[in-house]
């Protein structure tokens, strides 16, 4: 059975890439969307920056049309300017609109906003109501099993948002004071799922960086669908990988170095294209090591990598890698 979130199909069981700060741009989308990503979002974006209209949180709007399904994700502690970023947000054309009440870092969740909601949840209910009445899109929201051990609320969190309109929610396993810390703890997204009352699509999110725990944790928790996040940063592949088990059930092998450079290449050029020479450059240093990771002696590579500030000896630098590397898979 396919899932929806509205009228929007994601076929039986999607594969979401999870919304992240300064990693979850249009460069990152693309190569996880060449790489079977079913549906993407945006990083999460300040609503009161968009009010503001302040560049960074404009520029956070891009979205293309082969990115399609993608939602904007916004997140802010002031429900009238949540309305009004929701309004500004519409106006660019997503599929949808996802609201934060997941993130855990400190200078979004100690200002009032992200995961700080899990606090007050009827303040959050009357957060979500205004997001849903100020657009015509579908509305989903991302959060945690609760602040702390004590106040693992997101039971009542599902229900409450449900009932006011709310078409997808998905749940990272952990809490707030967890931050990325310990396992995640998937029990409660269950019991969720299994609650009569539910009939949004649940996703589950934290810790899914292998196709065996995709496989195991879809049986175990029995969950619409799962949520991606730094497993596939440098590593696209594991949205092919996961969808290749689940249709044959055989391991695709990994990407060959040849295919790691030409990911790696097409994601650093696609930087260069949208931020600028400067800033595409030095905002792509921090994947290179993820992309190549577990490649021996690759220490060398990477210091020039991230020392270059000219896009053909990049490119030169990364070609070296291919035909340095060719024999050896990670």
């Amino acid at each position: 059975m396919s899932v929806k979130i509205g009228n929007i199909d994601l076929g039986e069981f999607p594969l979401l890439l999870a919304p992240m700060e300064d990693v979850s741009d249009p460069p990152f989308r693309f190569v996880c969307k060449q790489n079977g990503a079913d549906m993407m979002y945006t990083e999460f974006i300040s609503s009161e920056g968009l009010i503001r209209d302040a560049a960074k949180s404009r520029q956070k709007l891009d979205i293309f049309e082969y990115e399609r399904p993608i939602g904007i994700q916004i997140f802010g502690s002031d429900i009238e300017s949540m309305r009004e970023a929701t309004r500004i947000a519409t106006v660019v054309k997503p599929d949808l609109i996802d609201i934060n009440y997941g993130c855990p870092v400190k200078n979004v969740a100690c200002r009032g906003a992200g995961a700080s909601l899990l606090q007050d949840i009827d303040k959050m209910v009357k957060m979500t109501k205004a997001v849903v009445e100020a657009t015509h899109l579908p509305v989903t929201v991302k959060t945690r099993l609760g602040w702390d051990d004590n106040t693992k609320n997101v039971y009542e969190v599902a229900e409450r948002l449900q009932d006011i309109g709310i078409k997808a929610l998905t749940i990272h396993g952990r809490t707030r004071s967890q931050m990325y810390k310990g396992s995640a703890d998937w029990t409660l997204i269950r019991e969720i799922k299994r609650n009569p009352r539910i009939e949004i699509p649940i996703f589950g999110n934290g810790d899914v960086d292998s196709v065996e725990k995709a496989a195991n944790w879809k049986l175990e928790y029995e969950i619409d669908g799962i949520m991606i996040g730094r497993a596939a940063i440098g590593y696209p592949w594991i949205f092919r990988e996961i969808k290749h088990f689940f249709a044959t059930g055989e391991y695709l092998s990994g990407p060959t170095i040849q295919e790691r450079v030409d990911v790696c290449r097409t994601h650093f050029e696609k930087s260069v294209i949208w931020k600028g020479e400067k800033t595409g450059i030095f905002e792509m240093r921090r994947h290179y090591s993820n992309y190549f990771k577990g490649i021996p002696n690759f220490k060398e590579y990477r210091m020039k990598l991230v020392s270059l500030e000219n896009i053909e000896e990049i490119h030169t630098v990364l070609t070296e890698i291919g035909e340095q590397f060719d024999s050896v898979l990670a």
